[in-house]
């Protein structure tokens, strides 16, 4: 099944043109099994240059990201200390085996929650589980897809996942007892690569596909949108919503970003921008986050693409228009390795972002950072490190790799 994954992001180094340019569009008008998991704490903390990152503060230049007066309470949450003292770790909280052998490609915290984890895996399953009390246990397998498992997501109230496969089909969840609710075919019989849910109304979900085209689905009629369809350059590997739900961005596996405009009363999608990252370089992952921090309050979009790089945007129109701010470099290739905003970035002294790689750890980079941007470094998979999640206040961050371990490490206490 991996070997299929790798498939997918297939990429001729040698056809690789660097463009970075947005473009307008003219041509349109708008059961567990017998693996478990196991526990495993290591001794130490992961700390990277913690003391050279300090000092790299005292020579920040004027409307660099610092707290204000009024984030006392946040940043009481956060720690009043530097990033890479309050990203430092004490070791591994736990470790799942549970879909050993094939890889897992996405692992997420239930939303504002701080035990409930997910993951799905190329074995055709996910896992839901839970971490307290102890010790962590996997709840739940849901099972029912054919194939893998490429992507899933968690409602907003968390009481249902929706998940695509290779299977060219999505399924809707139910987390208490981990039902299918319901299986829903891709409207072009394609294998189903991605999903999001629209955020302001989780009744519609965002699908992409093999075929290059992206879906906007309602889950209750297991139709697709009238006007919520549109095609890409290349097969749909990411996708991801601005905070209000009006903007969308998919990435594809030819290198290009688009945005659309999405119409919150019928669901339909224009198709806004062009955003070519590095021609015939798959972009596996986009985030997107309203406001990095209480000054730097433009919207900025997180991507992975094969670059050996991970790349900041700036989102300067409401037609979803890039402009790239920051790259830090990473090994990324050939997998489909993801990265996040950390969710407490923006009331710290910097502003973090985690990334995987295929060097088997995992990253922490200050995005405010030109240079020595290098926060903290974990070690401890034996594969490349395909996602990451924290959950909502950081206490906890989970790791899966390709060969479908995850780590869920335990952050120091101040």
């Amino acid at each position: 099944m991996a070997a299929v994954w790798q498939q997918v992001l297939a990429v001729d180094a040698s056809s690789r043109t660097t463009l970075d340019r947005m473009e307008d569009f003219e041509d349109d008008p708008r059961a567990l099994g017998a693996r478990g998991h196991r526990r495993s704490v290591s001794r130490g903390s992961y700390q990277l240059q913690a003391q050279m990152n300090r000092a790299v503060y005292e020579d920040r230049p004027p409307g660099s990201v610092v707290p204000t007066s009024a984030a006392e309470a946040s940043r009481a949450m956060a720690g009043d200390t530097s990033l890479s003292e309050n990203y430092a770790f004490a070791g591994m909280y736990h470790v799942f085996d549970q879909h050993v052998d094939e890889a897992v490609p996405r692992v997420r915290f239930a939303n504002d929650d701080r035990h409930r984890l997910a993951c799905c895996s190329l074995d055709g399953s996910i896992s839901l589980c839970q971490l307290v009390p102890a010790p962590p246990t996997v709840l739940r397998v849901l099972r029912g897809h054919t194939r893998g498992v490429s992507d899933f997501a968690w409602s907003l109230s968390n009481d249902i996942l929706v998940s695509t496969s290779l299977d060219a089909t999505m399924r809707i969840w139910a987390s208490e007892d981990g039902r299918c609710i319901r299986e829903i075919p891709d409207p072009d019989s394609a294998e189903l690569l991605c999903c999001t849910f629209q955020p302001v109304n989780n009744n519609l979900t965002v699908v992409g596909n093999a075929k290059h085209n992206v879906h906007v689905m309602n889950i209750s009629t297991g139709k697709k949108v009238k006007g919520g369809s549109s095609k890409l350059t290349g097969r749909v590997l990411a996708l991801s919503f601005d905070a209000p739900g009006r903007l969308l961005w998919a990435g594809d596996d030819r290198g290009s970003v688009f945005s659309f405009l999405f119409d919150m009363a019928t669901g339909k999608l224009t198709k806004a921008k062009r955003l070519v990252v590095h021609e015939g370089s798959p972009v596996t992952s986009i985030s997107a986050r309203s406001w990095v921090s209480r000054e730097a309050r433009d919207p900025s979009l997180l991507i992975n693409a094969c670059l050996n790089k991970l790349l900041l945007y700036r989102v300067v129109d409401n037609e979803g228009t890039l402009q790239l701010k920051r790259s830090f470099p990473i090994e990324q290739s050939s997998h489909p390795v993801r990265s996040i905003f950390c969710p407490l970035m923006s009331f710290r002294q910097g502003a973090c972002v985690v990334t995987g790689s295929e060097d088997m750890c995992v990253h922490f980079f200050d995005v405010e950072r030109a240079a020595k941007a290098a926060v903290n470094k974990l070690q401890g998979h034996s594969a490349p490190v395909l996602d990451v999640s924290f959950n909502c206040d950081e206490s906890l961050l989970a790791s899966s790799d390709a060969s479908g371990m995850v780590i869920v490490w335990r952050r120091e206490q101040k």
